[in-house]
């Protein structure tokens, strides 16, 4: 039967319409992500589909971004935060109606129950499970969240979990099925499914960030033990050249002293303006006029000596934090003061 004469469609015949809406490519990618029940079951419906109007075509992928971006407030600030969202999005008798689709899958995963539990309570629930299971659950928190969570982890299990982040790779749908079954027994369900977690270095660097530096240094020190290489890569992503931003003026003039001025005239070509401007008044006029004219002197360069540039500068911005000579605000831990 065409789908324009049936008074409501299926779950099937939209996620059908919603595979051939999206073009060959991205349906690849897609099916690619379901059991071979499901892909059989959508390739039937697809087989079966005739003379879908736009208008039923927009209707459905309409409906998939509202459940998407429902999902996305849901899984930001929880069931509650979603709610106020969408019935500013899109009213109140929508939104409602929109949650209520999610109503299965809102019980289907222990995941997004942990986002909307306080850090300390989490905690004392992961505390003596196996580093592994605490790092899988860490990757499924806001980096805010994780940081707190880690900070109140003992030391030796800190830097173990920190380290299994930073090494982590895709992890199989099987083991987050048997983790969320973990989850489930202890908690009751709220929250949305989501089968991917990956852990990296750059993940590790941003809950780092956002640690007391007592903590944050213990923490790399042991991966240092460890892995070196490892350890040096999360610093490389724990402060970059644009973040230069969060010094207060006194510990940019500190860093300058230290700072060759070629490198600096090569690192600031491709500087935020921003920055530009942070730089640039915390310097004599004569010495901002010369750094200037070395950088229109010096014309095209490969970006690659640029960010070299950059990176040496940073390395400096490092030793005088180690050393406690300067402070770089906006982490998340308290910091004392330096006078």
């Amino acid at each position: 039967m065409p789908v324009e004469q049936q008074t409501e469609l299926t779950g099937s015949q939209k996620s059908a319409i919603l595979i051939v809406g999206l073009g060959t490519d991205i349906s690849a990618k897609v099916l690619k992500e379901l059991n071979e029940a499901e892909i059989e079951k959508i390739t039937v419906e697809v087989a079966n589909l005739r003379d879908i109007p736009p208008k039923t075509e927009d209707m459905v992928l309409k409906e998939v971004s509202q459940l998407i971006m429902a999902q996305e407030y849901i899984n930001q600030g929880g069931v509650e935060y979603a709610k106020n969202l969408l019935e500013t999005a899109v009213g109140k008798n929508k939104a409602l109606e929109i949650l209520k689709r999610l109503e299965g899958s809102l019980k289907a995963s222990g995941f997004a129950k942990i986002k909307n539990i306080d850090p300390k309570q989490l905690v004392n629930f992961i505390q003596n499970e196996h580093p592994q299971t605490i790092s899988l659950i860490l990757t499924q928190l806001s980096h805010q969240q994780a940081a707190q969570v880690l900070s109140d982890l003992s030391p030796e299990l800190q830097s173990e979990v920190a380290f299994r982040i930073a090494t982590m790779e895709k992890i199989s749908p099987e083991i987050i099925n048997e983790l969320e079954v973990l989850l489930e027994d202890q908690f009751e369900m709220i929250g949305t499914r989501d089968l991917s977690i990956s852990g990296g270095t750059k993940m590790v660097a941003e809950i780092l960030n956002l640690m007391e530096s007592s903590t944050e240094k213990a923490i790399i020190e042991s991966i240092e033990n460890e892995r070196p290489e490892l350890a040096a890569e999360i610093k490389n992503l724990m402060f970059v050249f644009e973040d230069i931003i969060l010094l207060d003026d006194r510990s940019i003039q500190r860093v300058l002293k230290d700072v060759e001025t070629k490198d600096l005239a090569i690192a600031l070509k491709a500087a935020s303006e921003e920055l530009k401007v942070k730089i640039f008044s915390n310097v004599s006029e004569r010495v901002g006029e010369m750094i200037k004219e070395e950088i229109e002197f010096m014309g095209p360069m490969r970006l690659s000596d640029v960010e070299a540039a950059q990176q040496r500068i940073v390395e400096v911005i490092r030793r005088l934090q180690d050393e406690g000579q300067i402070i770089i605000a906006g982490r998340g831990g308290k910091e004392e003061l330096v006078v």
